[in-house]
């Protein structure tokens, strides 16, 4: 799955209908956040920093509840706006979430394992792992 990263307010013209998830890189408005869900149908998480997400008023909240978009907390490792506007997560990844589904480990346990492993967080990782059969 490929994240989009937003640096700044003024890249969410550049978004695209089919992204499913975003990385916010800035804190923002309820304006940002209705533009975003207006202009991506297929947007399936927010993901950003913990002190962002602090930040975000209920309104915004209950607006993407109600549209069924979920709100990640974390941040997307090695980013430089410089170098990609995307963040990959590796299929290898999905490949070690369906091992441990199979050996019957608890979604804590995965949760665990993998962020140790991948370095994710854990809000993603539980995204991930309802996602991936």
């Amino acid at each position: 799955m490929k994240i989009r990263v937003l640096s700044s307010k003024e890249e969410i013209d550049t978004l695209h209908q089919s992204e499913e998830m975003i990385h916010l890189a800035f804190r923002p408005s309820n304006t940002d956040i209705f533009s975003m869900v207006s202009k991506c149908p297929k947007l399936k998480a927010i993901h950003m920093p913990t002190s962002y997400k602090k930040t975000l008023s209920k309104s915004s909240l209950m607006f993407l509840e109600m549209q069924g978009i979920k709100v990640l907390e974390g941040d997307v490792w090695g980013h430089r706006e410089s170098i990609e506007e995307y963040s990959e997560i590796s299929p290898h990844v999905y490949d070690k979430i369906r091992e441990y589904k199979e050996k019957g480990m608890s979604h804590e346990d995965i949760v665990k394992q993998m962020k140790n492993e991948t370095g994710l967080s854990s809000d993603i990782l539980s995204f991930l792992i309802r996602r991936t059969n």
